[in-house]
């Protein structure tokens, strides 16, 4: 046989699998409405991973035998993803333990931010909030969750991640260790400035002080000067110690909003050399509350640690055409070489898309959180 004639059997063995493939799946509706009235869970591992195991013995070679899994992992994974439809449909997934609201009550509420006076974090606070509000702040990031689980803050507002040095991982961590929800978040635009005490001139400097990140981020400035470099904890620190020491030899790398608050002299503006550099922050509460606005959701989850899981999870995202803006992954404490993931992506939780592929995830990761809506 030539190849057209090859290429015609294929066509006519594809036509065959398309209408097989639409007569199992007309029968995986009738298996929902069962469930439906039956009240089943949709997803039975041991009954997956028994038939998998019954269609791979069928296969005569190695290569088959994979394929074929391969294959009917897929076919199971959409009948699955059409039972958490209808299930949806008929309501019987129950709601989501999130309460949709028209707007975020912050009048007279407490906000907590980590650093001191004039950090980057209260500039985004300020933002977010407006001036007339009642906040603090505290020297940790924890501190600032344990505020907030504690009741002595309503929100906090943490840094997430920076566009030029990626995620802040301790975040990550805080958000799964806490029962504590993403309901909004604010870009502020990182503009570092060399900051020293009134009446003192660039020559004068001989120290500067800033937190290691900016230091870095400083460094083809600071290159051309020999100038003694110090870290600190936060860039609001390095400012309050030059203010409060009063020394003309001394310079703070901080944001202009830090000089404002410590009465320093701005000596040079912009010496960080990306200039698209911004930091996202997310202002976080403990109440499971979402804006019936809000257009993406933040959530984590584990996976069974074997070949293919991730990318089983990933399909509930492209089924249910979701888009996935960000994707991480943190290891998991006392579980060598294991991981969980931090997946961003557009939607609303009253979305009946959104709740579909959250249903199937729950129902086939491990330890799945929605971390907000916002």
């Amino acid at each position: 046989m030539d190849l057209s004639e090859l290429r015609a059997k294929i066509d006519d063995v594809d036509e065959q699998i398309v209408e097989l493939y639409e007569k199992r799946m007309d029968i995986s509706r009738q298996v929902a409405e069962y469930k439906i009235e039956t009240g089943k869970k949709v997803f039975d591992r041991q009954r997956e991973q028994e038939k998998l195991a019954r269609l791979k013995s069928l296969t005569h070679n190695e290569f088959n035998s994979h394929g074929i899994v391969e294959l009917f992992e897929q076919i199971m994974s959409m009948s699955r993803k059409l039972q958490y439809q209808l299930l949806i449909q008929r309501g019987s997934l129950g709601k989501l333990p999130f309460i949709g609201v028209d707007k975020l009550e912050t009048k007279r509420a407490r906000v907590v931010f980590q650093g001191a006076e004039g950090a980057y974090s209260q500039a985004a606070m300020i933002k977010y909030f407006g001036d007339e509000i009642n906040s603090f702040h505290v020297e940790t990031f924890r501190d600032a969750m344990s505020a907030i689980d504690e009741g002595s803050a309503d929100f906090a507002v943490l840094p997430i991640e920076n566009s030029t040095a990626g995620i802040v991982s301790e975040i990550y961590d805080l958000l799964v260790e806490f029962e504590n929800y993403i309901v909004g978040e604010q870009i502020i635009k990182i503009e570092h400035c060399l900051l020293g005490v009134p009446g003192a001139e660039l020559s004068d400097i001989r120290i500067v002080y800033s937190h290691p990140q900016s230091l870095m981020q400083s460094a083809r400035f600071l290159a051309d000067h020999n100038w003694r470099q110090i870290s600190m904890q936060n860039n609001a620190f390095a400012a309050r110690k030059v203010a409060e020491d009063g020394d003309k030899t001394q310079a703070a790398i901080a944001g202009e909003h830090a000089g404002e608050v410590y009465g320093l002299k701005i000596l040079r503006k912009g010496v960080n050399h990306a200039g698209a550099n911004s930091t996202r922050f997310i202002i976080v509460t403990n109440q499971k509350v979402f804006r019936k606005d809000a257009a993406k959701v933040s959530i984590c989850f584990e996976v069974p640690h074997r070949s293919g899981s991730l990318y089983h999870m990933l399909s509930h995202f492209i089924y249910n055409n979701l888009n996935l803006t960000k994707i991480e992954s943190r290891p998991i404490e006392d579980r060598s070489w294991e991981y969980r993931f931090f997946v961003d992506f557009e939607g609303n939780l009253a979305d009946s898309a959104v709740k579909n592929a959250l249903r199937g995830l729950r129902d086939e990761a491990r330890n799945m959180k929605i971390l907000g809506n916002y």
